[in-house]
């Protein structure tokens, strides 16, 4: 009986090993068709490189709904390495400084009680943009006041002293240092808003000679929402006439001193992009601006707020840019959401399926 029992035991194990080795040799088949379809190994259904390739990226330590990766300079260098291998050649930090955490020791922010930082990460991302031929776009100070009021005017009070104060003891110092970020994020109806953005881009231009000034503005659609909020989507949302109507307004009252506008991709739907990008374009070309696309690289989809964004909504987002003839893609942003070394694993894999798509090696 014992026998009968072993030799049935083996005939099974048999069994099984032979449908396993079968069903890997079937899997393989499967997965070889697939790569042979695909036509370079990428697994890839879609057309390659159809998208606006990104060529900038913001870079945020001073935040307040994202964590710190806490790097120093060995890091942040790996990270400049990534950044130019898919060929970014601009960075932008996105603020010197969130109400009482700053960049860089400033004399004139430390004098109003903000915290002095342990390092310059001002000072450290121009020497890294030096060394790797890359612009540098200085983003102004937030004081947090706007969040709480809604009113812009009072960061112009602050960044008369940061933007002079900024140029004279680094804009003239590196090369890289060839632009400005006026970083007040607004949507539409802010109050103050032309009059806070042309005060900030003038004093920008006119203290360096000229350097180019951007503003990176939101999307009034169904997906902005605050981000403490537990919902993800809202009943009202700003139609497209709406948008081109109110922004048109603004762009009429600061051209003259904003070179760029980078709306933010993240607040409508994939099915809008076309409708919004294409008015977009129009208003920039009309006013004589460079119209940018602010790609987010994290997802605005989940309930859990923020990790990495699905490649797919990605590509669909830079495809769409591409169609409407953007001018340039800036991302928010690659060392959390799509740097190989990020804290999110997701990360990294984001990065290797953007180089599949473009055939970046």
């Amino acid at each position: 009986m014992k026998n009968r029992r072993d030799f049935l035991k083996k005939v099974s194990m048999a069994g099984a090993g032979a449908f396993m080795l079968n069903g890997a040799q079937a899997c393989n088949v499967a997965k070889s068709n697939v790569i042979s379809d695909a036509g370079q190994g990428s697994g890839l259904i879609v057309p390659k490189a159809q998208g606006l390739k990104l060529t900038g990226t913001f870079l945020d330590e001073i935040s307040h709904d994202i964590p710190h990766q806490n790097w120093g300079e060995k890091e942040w260098d790996q990270d400049f390495q990534h950044m130019k291998a898919i060929g970014i050649d601009t960075v932008i930090m996105i603020r010197s400084g969130y109400r009482k955490f700053i960049t860089y020791p400033s004399k004139y922010l430390i004098g109003k009680g903000c915290y002095k930082p342990s390092t310059d990460l001002l000072d450290m991302y121009l020497r890294l943009a030096d060394k790797y031929d890359m612009k540098f776009y200085f983003g102004l100070y937030d004081s947090g006041k706007y969040w709480d009021t809604g009113d812009l005017s009072w960061e112009v009070e602050d960044n008369k002293y940061v933007i002079d104060e900024v140029w004279e003891n680094y804009g003239s110092k590196y090369k890289s240092f060839q632009g400005w970020y006026v970083s007040g994020e607004i949507s539409r109806k802010t109050k103050g808003a032309i009059g806070a953005f042309h005060t900030m881009g003038k004093q920008c231009k006119d203290v360096s000679g000229g350097l180019p000034t951007f503003i990176s503005p939101w999307i009034d659609g169904k997906k902005a929402v605050q981000a403490a909020s537990s919902g993800l989507t809202k009943a009202q949302a700003v139609s497209v006439r709406e948008h081109e109507r109110e922004w048109s307004e603004i762009f009429d009252g600061i051209n003259d001193v904003i070179d760029a506008v980078a709306f933010q991709d993240g607040h409508i739907d994939y099915d809008e992009l076309d409708a919004f990008f294409e008015v977009n374009k129009k208003m920039a070309d009309k006013y004589g601006m460079q119209c940018w696309t602010n790609a987010e690289t994290f997802d605005r989809d989940m309930p859990i707020k923020f990790l990495p964004i699905k490649f797919d909504k990605l590509r669909l987002k830079l495809e769409a840019a591409q169609r409407a003839g953007y001018d340039k893609a800036i991302t928010f942003e690659f060392p959390h959401f799509m740097s190989p070394q990020s804290a999110y694993g997701q990360a990294g894999h984001l990065y290797n399926r953007y180089k599949e798509y473009f055939n970046i090696k």
